[in-house]
């Protein structure tokens, strides 16, 4: 008899997160699942990339009530005779404008304004999954029935006293709690230390073979540019240092170098992140890209990738950088050394535009150490299709 899994998360953009979710769902054994997918935002690139297998459940009524415009959410209550959505909407759009703060604090506003009002999964699971903290990890713990909880932490998770209490009753109710990488699993029991024995670690799954195959759709420089293509990939948000890769850009621009800094993104920043390129006269040395649900062609045609991030729970587009044998250059974020091996399958440098810019240009003036990077990175081990294992020993 088939067993029913629930998976949950925020949506399917194409952040590294929804990917190693997507890759999870592209190996499970569903002659001996069931599995559903709730999303709290829909038509991310990634859905497409979605298992046939895999059931993605409709919208919960609250995501379909915040497609209606507020004159229309107001028709829709009166109709119904029920304000609660609308009070809710109200509710949360007010507290959000007054706060100031992270991720964090803006998912708990969220589930503090709406929880009441989003119904409950009336399904009995065997396994209800939260793949991200925060709102996934909220719902499952209030609104699903499952005989066993899992929770993934899939960034680095620091919370302050306030925030460690509210998400201690949450994290309560979880069976095991599992971090993407040992790093993300000491910092996180750094706030929860109570929950050690709870705790697991699951890499993010890397699929050699697919991403191999997807890198060789085509390439998709057609700009005719004859220098150094690097790239970077990532949400236009705080935690991934854009504004260290601009100002590092800005800096081999000035010692004239022959480049052009490719970004596959999209986020909150990304206003101040193209006035930043106009200031400086940058549009044709930092080129946003927008995203795409197959970033693999520009990876392995770039001749750079520079990961600038102050935290990450693993780095997965490192690691897809580096099974596609591109040299890396990073930051020393926390997690750094899960992966790298500095100097040999590529640089890991201080947190700032100045060292950025000294690894982008060691790179690129050193043939021969570049050549000895790509010759490293073709004997790493390719892909960790073998974690797939780890979750069926988890999920029992």
């Amino acid at each position: 008899m088939k067993r029913d899994i629930l998976f949950v998360i925020d949506s399917l953009d194409c952040a590294g997160a929804e990917k190693s979710l997507v890759s999870l769902l592209s190996l499970l054994d569903y002659s001996k699942y069931n599995v559903d997918l709730m999303l709290f935002a829909h038509g991310g690139l990634l859905e497409e990339q979605v298992p046939k297998e895999v059931n993605i459940l409709k919208p919960l009524a609250y995501t379909t009530f915040t497609w209606l415009n507020l004159k229309e959410a107001l028709a829709f209550s009166i109709r119904k005779l029920d304000f609660k959505m609308l009070a809710s909407r109200i509710k949360y759009s007010y507290a959000i404008r007054r706060i100031k703060g992270g991720n964090t604090l803006k998912a708990r506003v969220f589930w503090q304004s709406i929880s009441k009002v989003i119904e409950n999964n009336d399904k009995n699971y065997d396994i209800a999954i939260s793949y991200a903290q925060g709102i996934p990890t909220f719902y499952i713990a209030e609104k699903v029935n499952a005989k066993k909880k899992f929770a993934w932490v899939n960034t680095i998770y620091r919370l302050d006293a306030k925030e460690r209490e509210y998400q201690k009753f949450f994290y309560n109710t979880f069976n095991k709690i599992i971090a993407v990488s040992d790093s993300a699993k000491e910092i996180f029991l750094e706030t929860f230390p109570m929950y050690d024995r709870k705790m697991e670690v699951i890499y993010d799954i890397n699929n050699f073979e697919l991403i191999s195959n997807l890198s060789n759709v085509g390439n998709p420089f057609n700009d005719n540019f004859d220098g150094i293509r690097i790239l970077t990939i990532g949400r236009f948000d705080k935690v991934k240092g854009y504004d260290i890769a601009l100002k590092a850009c800005k800096k081999l621009k000035e010692k004239g170098i022959n480049f052009r800094w490719y970004v596959l993104g999209k986020g909150p920043l990304k206003e101040e992140i193209l006035q930043f390129i106009n200031e400086y006269n940058l549009t044709d040395y930092f080129v946003l890209l927008g995203i795409t649900a197959n970033p693999y062609p520009y990876i392995k045609n770039c001749n750079i990738y520079v990961q600038t991030s102050r935290f990450e729970g693993f780095g997965l587009a490192i690691a897809e950088a580096r099974m596609l044998n591109v040299p890396v250059v990073t930051t020393r974020f926390d997690s750094v050394y899960n992966q790298m091996i500095d100097g040999k399958n590529g640089l890991v440098v201080d947190m700032s535009a100045e060292a950025v810019c000294d690894g982008i240009i060691r790179i690129i003036d050193d043939p021969m150490l570049s050549k000895d990077i790509v010759n490293y990175l073709k004997t790493e081990k390719k892909g960790n299709v073998e974690e797939i294992e780890k979750f069926y020993k988890l999920i029992g």
